[in-house]
């Protein structure tokens, strides 16, 4: 299904000629993933546009339930196989990846593409590898799919990226299960299949999940240089910004299946124009300065993907929804609104609203 009007490639709000590749690696128009379910319509990602160039990383941040990771497998080409089908994902949208569709796209044409220009890094290493065979023989068989090669030069492959992703003797360790690797271990080996083939994008979906810090540190900085090797395309999915800190160049906040806000790095960290971002912010920890206050949750629970508030779907939780005139908050949907250089903010505060609100309330408790 590709039936939409698309918006939002240069920037959220500019109108696009439906069906018309743009300049960017990675164009995602007006993405919308739904459920069918004996409850109700999920609607997990609900209109979701963003770009992404070679050589870049956007971190998407969120709470779970946000929608990251159902955006990451729509990329992917995954809700269209296995236990969801066909008939089940309803999508529709466009995503063009390095000038090809993919909505619309057969599967065996998807399933081309997946792996050599687009792999993934799946958030639990364990369940995504198969535990009846051997760590290289996978690779070896990922590598095999999109390369007429022996199984001998394939071998050759798998271990020259099991030893370029950290795995020490890997000439031995090809021929271990996943159960023998340990967590870290497991993960550089699933970032080894992933980068087998050089894919332009990368994937990595909370990378560093169940890892203790040092280990996260190690998978983060492995990361950044392979990127750098190959000059990949990254998404870093996560709830956690101190990974997105590390890497992103830029950043995309989900809230109930949509982008709340978007911009560099610098601009959403040091200048966020939304609410729900001041309350992920007041819920990291910081080390670079000492804290004198507890961290501030944000209050409540995130919304419901079958029954999501209607207006700003964060007003339940929101300090700030009585401070428009009105009711406008719990009526109208905010729409992306430019708020600085590639800055943009779906938020119904006005903008000097926003600007008293960080600097008297948010700023100085952070």
């Amino acid at each position: 299904m590709t039936d939409l009007t698309q918006t939002g490639t240069s920037a959220p709000g500019e109108p696009v000629a439906a069906g018309a590749p743009s300049d960017a690696f990675l164009d995602v128009r007006d993405l919308r993933i739904h459920f069918p379910t004996e409850d109700g319509l999920v609607k997990s990602v609900d209109g979701l546009s963003f770009q992404l160039e070679k050589g870049k990383t956007l971190g998407i941040v969120g709470e779970s339930g946000s929608g990251k990771s159902v955006t990451s497998l729509g990329i992917m080409g995954l809700h269209t196989v296995g236990q969801y089908g066909r008939n089940k994902a309803r999508i529709s949208g466009e995503i063009w990846l390095n000038g090809q569709e993919l909505l619309s796209a057969s599967p065996d044409q998807v399933r081309r593409l997946r792996g050599r220009e687009m792999a993934m890094i799946f958030q639990d290493p364990l369940s995504a590898m198969h535990p009846y065979y051997t760590i290289g023989h996978q690779i070896v068989e990922a590598y095999r799919v999109h390369h007429d090669v022996d199984k001998k030069t394939a071998r050759r492959r798998a271990i020259e990226l099991l030893d370029r992703v950290g795995i020490p003797q890997p000439d031995k360790r090809v021929d271990s299960y996943p159960h023998e690797f340990s967590g870290g271990m497991r993960q550089r080996a699933m970032i080894a299949m992933a980068l087998v083939n050089n894919p332009e994008l990368l994937i990595a979906d909370e990378p560093t999940t169940a890892l203790d810090v040092t280990v996260q540190a190690q998978i983060l900085d492995l990361i950044r240089d392979l990127q750098k090797e190959f000059g990949s395309a990254v998404i870093i999915i996560t709830h956690d910004l101190g990974v997105v800190a590390e890497l992103a160049d830029d950043i995309l906040v989900m809230y109930g299946g949509r982008c709340v806000e978007r911009g560099p790095a610098e601009k959403v960290f040091y200048e966020p124009q939304h609410p729900y971002t001041w309350g992920l912010l007041g819920s990291m920890p910081r080390i670079d300065r000492e804290q004198t206050e507890r961290l501030i949750p944000v209050k409540g629970s995130p919304p419901s993907l079958i029954n999501i508030p209607s207006g700003c779907a964060f007003h339940p939780r929101c300090p700030y929804a009585d401070v428009p005139k009105g009711d406008v908050t719990r009526t109208v949907r905010p729409e992306l609104q430019e708020v600085g250089s590639r800055h943009y903010s779906a938020c119904h505060l006005s903008p000097e609203e926003r600007t008293r609100i960080w600097n008297e309330e948010i700023a100085p408790k952070l």
